[in-house]
């Protein structure tokens, strides 16, 4: 029982991670898209719309992040993991 249980928690870090990669990568290439097309339509905003880009993807790269620090918190941090492996 308590493999099944240690299994559960890595894959629980898996789709922590994934799903936050897949999550940032749609944001930041919708990101790009909605700057291109600004670009495109106003060209002298080039500067402002950039560094607005800029700034949200770093706030969607933190989101990530987040989900980085989730899974590595599940993976080594796992309060359970010393009672899960029988120690």
């Amino acid at each position: 029982m308590h493999t099944i249980q240690l299994a559960i928690v890595c894959l629980g870090a898996g789709v922590s991670i994934g799903g936050a990669a897949a999550g940032a990568g749609i944001g930041m290439g919708m990101g790009v898209l909605g700057a291109c097309q600004g670009v495109a339509r106003n060209p002298e905003a080039k500067g402002v719309i950039t560094t607005t880009m800029i700034l949200g993807m770093a706030l969607v790269e933190s989101c990530a992040i987040y989900g980085l620090v989730v899974s590595l918190i599940l993976l080594y941090a796992n309060p359970y993991k010393a009672a899960l492996l029988g120690g």
